[in-house]
């Protein structure tokens, strides 16, 4: 158990404090008073930040606990689990925009380094995303491996989007009959010769 409070300290102090806890995955039972589970990373970011709270001005207690009633453990964990599913759900929510995308530029026939490179830049947020959920999901939220497999259904079609970019920007030229590579130009917005 974690109780904090950041009176007399900065402002500043009070959202660092709320966002590490809540990127920890705290459960808050009170106000400036929330559980996390006992386990060694966690209880060493719990401890240096109970130490800037203090140096800052406020107090903070790090207590542990022992949940020896089953049913009370149980809807712990079941609160914990329902935090990271909330989360794990805004992913699925917007995942499939993120495929409706790679399929409206290859139907366009915008397959381009451009746009290869802004589908690069939205999976890498999703993956980032999921790497931070997955870091307090504590108890294995079943939904977590329904949001892997569509994080890799993405990945898989990352790859394939960037195959398709590389084949269209890469293919022999057929006017030559040489077998010249044709570079389609990408409209830049640097300064032109």
């Amino acid at each position: 158990m974690v109780a904090v409070s950041t009176a007399g300290g900065a402002d500043s102090l009070r959202v660092h404090v709320w966002r590490k806890l809540r990127g920890l995955g705290a459960v808050y039972v009170q106000q400036s008073v929330c559980l996390l589970p006992d386990r060694p990373p966690v209880a060493e970011t719990v401890r240096a930040l109970a130490d800037k709270v203090r140096a800052g001005g406020g107090t903070a207690r790090c207590l542990h606990l022992t949940l020896t009633d089953p049913i009370e453990r149980g809807e712990l964990i079941g609160a914990f689990r329902a935090s990271v599913t909330a989360e794990y759900g805004e992913v699925l929510e917007r995942l499939p925009a993120f495929f409706a995308e790679i399929e409206t530029e290859t139907a366009k026939g915008h397959t381009t380094f451009a746009e290869v490179e802004e589908s690069e830049a939205d999976l890498a947020r999703f993956e980032a995303w999921v790497a931070k959920i997955d870091a307090r999901d504590y108890f294995a939220a079943p939904i977590g491996a329904e949001v892997r497999a569509e994080l890799d259904r993405a990945r898989k079609a990352m790859k394939a989007f960037e195959a398709a970019a590389l084949a269209a920007e890469t293919a022999p030229h057929t006017d030559t009959g040489r077998g010249a590579v044709r570079l389609r130009a990408v409209e830049g917005r640097g300064p032109r010769p």
